[in-house]
């Protein structure tokens, strides 16, 4: 059985999951009417399902745990952006500020020693220990190429090999 603030805590993450899932569908639209950036927004498209479905994990584990998982309201995200550099820097900040999240509910459920949420929650430890690294050698592949449009030529063409190394 989940503590009040177990539960309310998973809640929040169940919001942080689909607040992602909201950004990364709105950076997908954004690349998609952008020239040359088809592969860019499948990316985003693709992130946008996952988190879904990491939300959905979470909502079913609250459930099942003797919670009451909650369907969050959202704002609006980011919709528009500088350039792809600026929106591949949000797309960073978001991951590492759910991995923060991540962290704060393991620390909790160590400190409630609840272990069946401590072990739940270390699927999402290891998950984000992917996210982040892909979002930095996304960034840091945007920063060495710089302006240079053949560059992003090729940036877009690969991006999708990031996802299939995972």
């Amino acid at each position: 059985m989940l503590s009040k603030p177990m539960q309310e805590a998973l809640n929040n993450q169940v919001k942080l999951e689909a607040a992602s899932s909201y950004a990364y569908l709105a950076m997908a639209s954004w690349s998609d009417i952008q020239p040359g950036l088809n592969n860019v927004s499948e990316y985003f498209f693709k992130q946008s399902d996952e988190e879904r479905i990491h939300m959905l994990k979470l909502m079913r584990f609250i459930n099942e745990r003797g919670g009451f998982a909650m369907v969050p309201t959202l704002g609006q995200p980011i919709v528009t952006f500088k350039g792809i550099k600026s929106m591949f820097e949000e797309f960073l900040k978001h991951e590492i500020a759910v991995s923060d999240s991540i962290n704060d509910l393991v620390s909790l459920a160590l400190q409630e020693k609840d272990y069946a949420t401590h072990n739940f929650l270390q699927w999402y430890v290891s998950e984000q220990i992917e996210e982040e690294k892909n979002a930095r050698v996304l960034n840091d592949k945007l920063e060495m190429i710089g302006e240079d449009k053949s560059g992003l030529y090729l940036f877009d063409r690969d991006i999708m090999m990031t996802r299939q190394k995972r």
